[in-house]
């Protein structure tokens, strides 16, 4: 078997999906109407599928040839949970610690950041130093964790065979018919989110790194991740709450804070936002029932929270980011995750201080850098680092090479995300004196398509700045709704017809059906593939008498990463 990167990517494909993984979890039963409102909020859910997660995950690194004891002694880890903006927290992260001076680079070492999902490349998920790790070295480390995998399957089936159990996993006397080809593939490996951490692992081990910045998948509590052992963790980030994931996690915010505040580890401090709830007496109640979960769980695991208010957050304003930085963090809000961001890096300079020798002058001056927890007093370096932070695919402005067109980028896809966006579209088209034809590219394939992006509409007319924004222009002349297929449909070499089964487009026309409701104007269209919509936005474009034009994309992750697949052809994998 070939050991080269396309392989891998193979091999990779034939593994399990988390889609796979999440479609096993039902709707949570909801309380009778007997129980009070937080009866859940303090314990997990009753059915809960998730419970063996954790204890097979273990047994997948053992099979891996990997131990907590190894990520204890090598690693030192930030560990990033929440539902909004942790890719945007692990992205300043990486940049506080990569980017800082030679005390802080001498401090953190070679910092490694786990993140998904990918746009492009799966590269994306492990990088180095804020850069993903080559094709030479994903190929590697991906065959070192599938051998390993493989010959652990051998091992165990040989000990059933011979009648005695392996461990704790045996089964004595079962003796099993196993081909070498069922032992070589994907049946002996976990699945795809499973499979890619412990490979990230093993990449971070093997390359050295010393600080890295761990993005939970879902949830926290019984994410794949949180096999890091406790001593590994030098803080953690609960990031904004918002409802999703809820067959998982559960219908409520105070459900979905029981599972992510898992990340919390004993003697180590938690950062999260505070939430205190606007408007309604319902989102205060909800907000505070949700900090109360927060608090207990805290306490539970013997970790301190550290509740960080949007009034200091606001008071000190954050931090822009760089015009001459390609894929810079864009859009207001990103002040809240910059901030949780810093104060998580502090903590882990200061974790690291007080490991190394606290009599050097060197590491005390570490120390004194990282307790200083004003957002007012931040040291230049920080302020460089948070500037050029990079994240493909979150509030993301590029030019288009191939026409007038300004496409403005943000993989969104809760209500909650794409109130965000909406503010940030907004303060880009009220920016924009040439008042330059606007068009929506959206997608989102599994929620309420049409209700998210009637929520879109509403908001980007609630946050415009005139009269003339509000209500007497359109806001969108034309409107594209994709699936998130890169490609049109197969054709067959010999007749020309299309051999793959016609796609279904009633996500899509049912989106374009409720925005028109909202905006009779607008035109839409519905189209099977990324590759057709980004051609029918650049043949707009074509007839605008030369003027540049707006393109907002988003709804959708795998719609932007299937957007910039279309935009950059020539991408490396």
């Amino acid at each position: 078997m070939a050991r080269t990167y396309e392989s891998a990517l193979s091999h990779l494909a034939a593994l399990q999906s988390n889609r796979a993984i999440t479609s096993l979890f039902s709707p949570p039963t909801l309380p009778a109407p007997s129980s009070p409102p937080d009866a859940v909020a303090s314990k997990a859910p009753k059915q809960d599928l998730n419970a063996l997660a954790i204890p097979e995950m273990l047994a997948w690194l053992r099979r891996a040839g990997l131990s907590q004891d190894d990520l204890a002694a090598k690693l030192r880890c930030i560990h990033v949970a929440g539902t909004k903006g942790k890719g945007s927290v692990c992205a300043y992260l990486t940049a506080l610690l990569a980017r800082g001076d030679e005390d802080v680079r001498g401090a953190a070492g070679k910092v490694g950041t786990y993140t998904s999902p990918h746009l492009v490349s799966v590269r994306e998920r492990i990088a180095i130093d804020g850069s993903p790790i080559s094709r030479d070295l994903f190929a590697r480390y991906f065959f070192e964790v599938w051998d390993a995998c493989t010959e652990a399957a051998r091992a165990e089936l040989a000990a059933q065979q011979a009648g005695r159990p392996d461990g704790e996993n045996g089964r004595a006397g079962e003796a099993e018919v196993v081909s070498e080809e069922e032992l070589q593939g994907p049946a002996t490996k976990p699945f795809y989110f499973r499979f890619l951490t412990i490979v990230a692992l093993r990449a971070f081990l093997g390359e050295g790194v010393r600080s890295a910045v761990i993005e939970c998948g879902i949830g926290g509590e019984y994410d794949s991740t949180n096999v890091l052992p406790p001593s590994s963790i030098t803080a953690s980030v609960v990031t904004q709450l918002g409802i999703d994931h809820v067959g998982m996690l559960g219908g409520t915010l105070p459900e979905i804070a029981w599972h992510k505040a898992g990340v919390c580890k004993p003697g180590r401090k938690c950062f999260t936002r505070k939430l205190e709830g606007k408007g309604s007496t319902e989102a205060v109640v909800t907000a505070q029932k949700t900090m109360q979960v927060l608090r207990q769980r805290a306490r539970e695991k013997g970790a301190a929270l550290v509740e960080v208010a949007d009034g200091d957050v606001e008071r000190w304003g954050g931090i822009n980011a760089s015009d001459n930085a390609a894929g810079s963090l864009e859009g207001g809000f990103q002040k809240y995750n910059q901030a949780l961001a810093v104060y998580a890096a502090r903590e882990h300079l200061r974790v690291l201080a007080s490991e190394s020798s606290s009599s050097s002058s060197e590491g005390g001056q570490r120390a004194n850098t990282a307790t200083d927890e004003r957002l007012d007093n931040i040291p230049s370096l920080f302020t460089s680092a948070l500037q050029y932070a990079r994240l493909r695919g979150r509030c993301e402005t590029r030019e288009d090479e191939h026409a007038p067109i300004t496409w403005l980028i943000d993989g969104a896809h809760t209500a909650e995300s794409l109130t965000e966006v909406a503010r940030w579209f907004a303060g880009k088209v009220s920016q924009n004196t040439s008042k330059a034809r606007t068009v929506l590219l959206f997608n989102q394939q599994d929620r309420d398509a049409a209700k998210l992006v009637s929520g879109l509409l509403e908001d980007i007319k609630a946050n415009a700045i005139t009269a003339t924004d509000q209500g007497e222009r359109t806001i969108f002349t034309h409107a594209v709704f994709s699936r998130n297929d890169l490609k049109p449909r197969a054709l067959s070499s010999d007749s020309g017809e299309e051999t793959e089964p016609e796609r279904d487009l009633s996500v899509q026309k049912a989106a374009a059906e409720a925005l028109r409701a909202m905006s009779p104007a607008t035109l839409t269209s519905a189209l099977d593939n990324v590759a057709d919509a980004v051609a029918e936005v650049r043949a707009l474009a074509s007839r605008n008498d030369g003027e540049r034009m707006m393109v907002l994309a988003t709804g959708s992750l795998h719609l932007v990463g299937a957007l910039l697949r279309t935009l950059e052809p020539d991408a490396e994998d």
